[in-house]
C-alpha cells in the first residue's frame, strides 16, 4: 500500500525535496519513530493515514485558478494529513493531541485547515463531534469556516450528509457540528472540543483561546487541536511560545509523543532576498497555490523599500522578526560603526537628547556631535541607565543581555529598583565639562523633576514633540546620514539593538516618526538621538533657532 506520508520523509531526509531545518527533524522523527516507536506502544496505521488523505482529495477547491478542482494534497500536505491520523497511541487511538504548523502566506494552510476540520467531523468516527474553526477575531474564524462550508457546498456527497448555515454545519446522523468561535464575546467556555482548527495563532495578543479549547478536549478520547500560522514577531505570544516548544520537540531536548510539528524556516545563512532557491523551504505550495512570479515582486519591493522588508521576511519566509515592519535594514546601521574617540571629541560642540521614559526599566541620554569640518561625520556617544535590581531577571526573561552590557561599560546599572536620576544629572555635568553641550532636549510631555534641576544647573533645556511635526525631521535626517555613511556610533551594542527594535510609523503625508507601542522592544537611546540631532540641525542649517526667539522654556 503506498504511503505517501513516509514517502515524502523519506525524500526529505535523501535531500530529493527541499526544506529548511525543522522540517527535516520532523521528517527525520517520523521515519525514527517507525522504527523505535513500537516500543513505546507507537503504531503506524497506513489505512487510517490513507483515509484521511483520499476523504480530503474527494473535496473540490472554491476559489482562483483552481476552483472546481479536486484538492490533491501536495507532499508535505500528505506528511502532515498522514502524521495526524496515521499515528496511534498505545491505547489505539490518535497519537498526536496537538499539533503546531507554521508556513508561508498561500501554501494553502486554510483549505487544509477546512479539510481537516470536515473529516474530523464526518469521518473520524466520533459520535458528536464538536468541531471549531477558532480565532483571535470572529471575522478571521470564518475565513476558514467559509472554506468549510464552500467545500460542502461543492460536493454532492456531503451536501446531502450535512446541513449548511452561516454559523453552523450540522451532522445530524452523529449530532455533531462545526462551528466558528473567537475571542470575542464568550463563545469560548463550555465545549465539549472534538477537534479545533485555531487559525493565525501569531495574531493572537492571549493564549486563551488557544488554552480554552485545549481545557475542552479533556472529555474526548482522541481530541485534536491543530494550529496553524504564519510566522509572527511578538516573542511573548504564545505563537513564539509554541514555536520555539515544537523546535525542542522536534529536535529531542523534550520529548513529547503527543505533539506534531511541521515548521517552515530558512536555514542559517539562507539568503532569500538574492537566493530563489531556497524559497520552496517556506513555500512548499511553490508553483501550485503560490506563484514564483508573486514571490519575485514581493522580494524586489523589499529589497527596495526596507520598511517592506520585515513583513515579507515573515510572512513569506517563515523569519520571526523583531517588529512588524522595520525603519531601516541593521547593515546600514552596521557600516556606521565608525571609531569615536572621546579624547579627540573633547572640547566640541554637542547636543543631547534625553529620554526618561521608564524609571523602572531603561532611561538615555545621547550627545550628538556636528561634523567638525567638511567631510567629517557626526559622531554620536550614547549614555543609558538602568535599575540594578532584577537585572539578571530581566536578562533571562528577555532574553537581552543587559547584565553583560553593565559589566561591559554599555549601560550604567544604578541602585535600587528604579533608575536614580541623581546618576544622570552627575553625568551630564561630567560631560559638560569634557564637552560643549550646548543644549538638552527632552520630551515635554514627559518632564520630570530631573529637567527642573537641569535648567537650575544652567543647561539649556528645550523642549521637543514626540509627534510627527517634530520627529519627522530628525528622524529623516537621521535615516539620510546612515545611508550616505556620515554618521559614526562606534558600533555601542545597546544602541544597535535599540536601532533593531524601531518600527516606524507613516502618516499619510508619508512622514515617518519612531513608535515605541509598535516596536520590537526597547527604543529609547535612538530617541534620544533623534532629538539631540532635530535641535542640532535647527542650529546648524538653520541659524538661530525657535528656541533662541522665544527664549529658554519656562517649566
Amino acid at each position: 500500500m503506498i504511503d505517501r506520508a513516509t514517502a515524502y520523509a523519506t525524500d526529505v531526509v535523501a535531500g530529493r525535496v527541499v526544506a529548511g531545518p525543522f522540517v527535516r527533524q520532523a521528517c527525520e522523527r517520523h521515519l525514527k519513530d517507525l522504527e523505535e516507536g513500537p516500543a513505546r506502544g507507537l503504531q503506524w496505521s497506513v489505512e487510517r493515514a490513507n483515509h484521511a488523505i483520499a476523504f480530503l482529495e474527494c473535496l473540490t477547491l472554491a476559489d482562483g485558478e483552481h476552483a472546481g478542482q479536486p484538492f490533491i494534497l501536495q507532499p508535505w500536505q500528505a506528511f502532515v494529513v498522514g502524521s495526524l491520523f496515521g499515528w496511534l497511541g498505545q491505547d489505539g487511538y490518535r497519537r498526536f493531541r496537538a499539533a503546531y504548523i507554521e508556513i508561508g502566506k498561500g501554501n494553502g494552510k486554510t483549505p487544509l485547515a477546512a479539510g481537516l476540520a470536515l473529516y474530523a467531523l464526518v469521518a473520524d468516527g466520533e459520535p458528536g463531534a464538536e468541531v471549531y474553526a477558532a480565532a483571535v477575531s470572529r471575522d478571521q474564524a470564518k475565513i476558514a469556516f467559509r472554506d468549510i462550508r464552500r467545500f460542502v457546498e461543492a460536493s454532492p456527497t456531503l451536501s446531502q450528509l450535512l446541513e449548511v448555515h452561516d454559523n453552523n454545519v450540522a451532522f445530524h446522523a452523529s449530532g455533531g457540528y462545526i462551528r466558528p468561535v473567537s475571542s470575542e464575546g464568550r463563545g469560548l467556555d463550555g465545549k465539549r472540543v472534538h477537534v479545533a482548527i485555531i487559525d493565525e495563532v501569531h495574531e493572537h495578543p492571549t493564549p486563551i483561546v488557544v488554552d480554552k479549547m485545549r481545557a475542552g478536549t479533556k472529555g474526548r478520547r482522541q481530541a485534536l487541536i491543530v494550529e496553524i500560522t504564519n510566522s509572527g514577531y511578538d516573542r511573548h505570544s504564545v505563537c513564539w511560545a509554541h514555536h520555539e516548544y515544537s523546535g525542542k520537540v522536534l529536535s529531542g531536548v523534550i520529548e513529547n509523543d503527543a505533539w506534531f510539528a511541521y515548521v517552515c524556516a530558512l536555514d542559517e545563512g539562507d539568503d532569500w532576498l538574492n537566493d530563489p532557491s531556497v524559497w520552496i523551504k517556506t513555500n512548499p505550495n511553490l508553483g501550485v497555490s503560490i506563484t514564483e512570479k508573486y514571490l519575485q515582486e514581493q522580494v524586489a519591493e523589499a529589497r527596495d523599500m526596507p520598511s517592506k522588508r520585515n513583513i515579507v521576511a515573515r510572512l513569506l519566509f517563515c523569519v520571526w522578526t523583531e517588529q512588524s515592519s522595520v525603519w531601516l535594514p541593521i547593515e546600514l546601521w552596521d557600516a556606521c560603526a565608525h571609531p569615536v574617540d572621546l579624547e579627540e571629541l573633547a572640547g566640541r560642540d554637542c547636543y543631547a537628547g534625553l529620554d526618561l521614559a521608564s524609571t523602572g526599566d531603561i532611561a538615555a541620554y545621547v550627545l550628538a556631535f556636528p561634523p567638525a569640518a567638511y567631510g567629517d561625520r557626526w559622531h554620536v556617544v550614547p549614555r543609558l541607565f538602568c535599575p540594578q535590581d532584577g537585572i539578571r531577571t530581566r536578562s533571562r526573561r528577555d532574553g537581552v543581555p543587559y547584565d553583560l552590557w553593565t559589566e561591559q561599560g554599555y549601560l550604567t546599572a544604578t541602585e535600587g529598583n528604579v533608575i536614580d536620576y541623581a546618576f544622570i544629572r552627575d553625568a551630564l555635568h561630567q560631560d559638560a565639562e569634557r564637552f560643549r553641550i550646548k543644549r538638552i532636549a527632552f520630551d515635554r510631555w514627559n518632564s520630570t523633576h530631573l529637567v527642573q534641576e537641569l535648567q537650575a544647573d544652567g543647561f539649556e533645556m528645550v523642549g521637543f514633540g514626540q509627534g510627527y511635526a517634530s520627529m519627522a525631521a530628525p528622524v529623516r535626517e537621521l535615516e539620510k546620514l546612515i545611508r550616505g555613511d556620515e554618521l559614526a556610533h562606534g558600533g555601542h551594542p545597546v544602541l544597535r539593538w535599540m536601532c533593531s527594535n524601531i518600527a516606524p510609523a507613516v502618516d499619510p503625508a508619508g512622514n515617518t516618526k519612531f513608535d515605541k507601542g509598535r516596536s520590537g522592544d526597547k527604543i529609547d537611546g535612538m530617541v534620544a538621538l533623534a532629538m539631540a540631532l532635530g535641535i542640532a540641525i535647527a542650529d546648524e542649517v538653520q541659524g538661530p533657532s525657535v528656541y533662541e526667539t522665544r527664549g529658554v522654556l519656562t517649566l
